[in-house]
């Protein structure tokens, strides 16, 4: 499985990415081996995620929601909120 997901970072600002590993992808988030964006700003929590059968359609998924808004961004999170695996 392939994951889309968004993170909110200590600052408050928000980090979109995918992964094969849900878990421990957001591990090496949070133990500052992550994306440079995130290891400065730990800890991150997981506050969004999609799950996809393609690698391709995770990363076009990734690709669409760095081009929001935040204020689209925290919709998104709103209104399909899901329960980290």
């Amino acid at each position: 499985m392939n994951y889309t997901y968004i993170l909110k970072c200590a600052d408050g600002s928000l980090y979109t990415g995918w992964t094969v590993d849900l878990k421990r992808r957001l591990e090496i988030h949070n133990s500052g081996k992550g994306a440079k964006y995130t290891r400065s700003r730990r800890p991150v929590t997981l506050v969004y995620y999609e799950m996809y059968e393609e690698r391709r359609e995770a990363m076009r998924r990734e690709y669409a929601i760095k081009q929001m808004s935040r204020e689209d961004k925290q919709k998104l999170i709103g209104q399909g909120n899901r329960t980290p695996v």
